[in-house]
């Protein structure tokens, strides 16, 4: 019997849930991102408001109505006493067949494949809050749900390859175990329907690692392998599990913020605490009681009007007391911060109506920032990123791409999909990184250390943010060809080896094409349509005849 007939069977056999019995084995006093009351108060955890609660404080039972995914026919009870294991498989039975297992492809499949068909309704597994929906790389779209077991230990359950219709729930939903989700799809890296589902102890942006779906589908207890502790009263444990916060990275904003910018970071799905922080990097790099000379104050760079004036989205000041001293005050770092998100956010929603009626166009981001910085007006009375006076030239543009350019150094490695670079991984994740974007769009001038932009690459923005996404965040490209010819060094075409950059087409200023060598005399490349306007995207082409090379990693 193969490895995937025995998966197959020993789902079939317990597809109703075997009944478990869970030691609970409270965490030592040394453990400090645990406490040894992690399950006083509650019969099933829920997830607690980032930041942590006290071990205390009650939460609320959660309810211990059977699933409504048919696929589960038994809710098991635990002897521990602690409420029912809230568990469904993501498809229903008989509408799938896994086909592909954990840790096949040398070890770097990182979760199973069930293939079903184009449509086939994915049920969330268990209760949780979305904290990511939408555009990923290598997933096409995903979904990323955190949520905390029975015995109180945080995990995230990932669904992958949606189409764009496919996604039915948004970033910062409460879902409930067994609730439709999304429907199953081929986008991305996938070469036919199917969900990519993973299960992640410790929490997909906050340290965690993937485990094997299958024996917790079958109701194993989730392992403690590192990451968010759920309950914990220390910041520094959470790092903003059960939010979209958690996509920040560890470490790149002065300690006594982070908790600030993970939690502005979910306010709204369209702004995240990696852009945020980019943001507050270029207003004040981080450094308080500043005024400008214009005078906008604090942190997040506030002119007192506009501190003080209202929300459209719920009718109160943009600046709020967040951090519940008393006093909403642009020189307190969580209400300037929070009063930075909800500015933005603000921002973001009127451009998106913008955008929806034809009255403006380009990449949403990008046009958010350029509001903060020079007035929504100028965006909607430009018909997109300002353009009608001196200082939209000279102040707003340049504003906006240092931040897009600096958000990636914020962002958690992986938080936009499945590639998370190793260490010492050399030019051969440079590949990795860009086969996540095979089949993404030709955009000219789009792409760039932060990823596609508008939607799709060129040539030099891909090789920049495969580039960014394989080292780190350590190497950043210029932005075109001719300038990334001036990066690393120059290696003989015939011994050029995989993550190498590939240069073509040269003229008088250096060469008009970029793409990432292969191997196999194959190159990762964004290509223009044709003059039909056929084809374009990016794609694996052939090197071409007058190729040279430079090793950039």
């Amino acid at each position: 019997m193969n490895a995937r007939t025995m998966l197959m069977s020993a789902l079939g056999s317990v597809i109703g849930l075997i009944a478990l019995v869970l030691v609970i084995v409270l965490p030592s006093s040394d453990e400090t991102c645990e406490t040894s009351g992690v399950l006083d108060g509650s019969s099933a955890p829920t997830l607690p408001p980032l930041g942590g609660q006290s071990p205390a404080d009650a939460r609320a039972a959660a309810s211990a109505t059977p699933t409504t995914n048919a696929a589960v026919t038994g809710t098991p009870s635990l002897a521990a006493g602690v409420g029912p294991l809230r568990r469904t498989l993501p498809l229903e039975t008989g509408t799938f067949t896994v086909s592909d297992v954990f840790g096949s492809r040398g070890g770097d499949h990182r979760g199973i494949d069930m293939a079903a068909t184009d449509g086939t309704t994915i049920y969330s597994v268990s209760d949780g809050r979305v904290v990511a929906a939408g555009p990923a790389s290598g997933f096409g779209n995903w979904i990323v749900v955190d949520s905390v077991d029975t015995n109180g230990r945080a995990y995230s359950a990932v669904y992958g390859h949606m189409w764009d219709h496919g996604v039915k729930v948004r970033t910062g939903q409460t879902v409930t175990a067994g609730q439709p989700i999304g429907m199953v799809g081929s986008a991305g890296e996938s070469s036919g329907p199917h969900l990519h589902f993973e299960i992640v102890p410790g929490g997909r942006f906050t340290g965690g690692r993937q485990i094997d779906p299958m024996p917790w589908l079958d109701g194993a207890p989730t392992p403690d392998v590192g990451g968010a502790r759920a309950f914990s009263v220390d910041p520094n444990c959470v790092r903003g599990f059960g939010s979209a916060g958690g996509a920040l990275a560890d470490g790149k904003v002065p300690a006594e913020l982070e908790i600030w910018y993970r939690r502005a970071g979910t306010v709204c799905p369209e702004i995240s605490s990696s852009l945020l922080a980019a943001q507050a990097k270029q207003e004040s790099g981080f450094r308080r009681g500043l005024t400008s000379p214009a005078g906008a104050q604090g942190l997040a760079q506030f002119l007192p009007g506009t501190a003080v004036s209202i929300n459209p989205d719920d009718g109160l000041p943009y600046v709020i007391d967040a951090d519940g001293n008393g006093t909403a005050s642009v020189w307190d770092d969580g209400d300037a911060i929070i009063g930075q998100a909800r500015y933005m956010c603000a921002i973001a929603h009127k451009i998106a109506g913008w955008m929806a009626a034809g009255k403006v166009s380009g990449d949403l981001t990008a046009l958010t920032l350029a509001g903060y910085n020079a007035g929504e007006g100028a965006v909607l009375s430009s018909g997109g990123m300002p353009n009608q006076v001196a200082a939209h030239y000279s102040e707003t543009q340049p504003y906006v791409t240092n931040i897009l350019s600096m958000e990636p150094q914020y962002r958690a490695p992986g938080a936009q999909g499945r590639f998370t670079p190793e260490p010492g991984g050399g030019g051969a994740q440079i590949v990795e990184a860009a086969h996540d974007w095979l089949g993404a769009p030709y955009v000219w001038g789009g792409g760039g250390a932060q990823g596609p932009s508008n939607g799709g690459f060129d040539g030099p923005g891909l090789t920049a943010a495969a580039v960014f996404a394989a080292s780190s965040g350590a190497v950043t490209l210029p932005r075109t060809a001719e300038q990334q010819w001036e990066s690393g060094r120059e290696v003989p075409i015939a011994k050029a080896a995989a993550g190498d950059l590939v240069f073509s087409d040269f003229g008088p200023k250096g060469p008009a094409k970029v793409g990432i060598y292969a191997g196999n005399g194959q190159l990762i490349q964004a290509v223009s349509p044709s003059s039909s306007g056929a084809g374009g995207g990016v794609v694996e082409v052939a090197v071409p005849g007058d190729a040279r090379a430079r090793r950039v990693l």
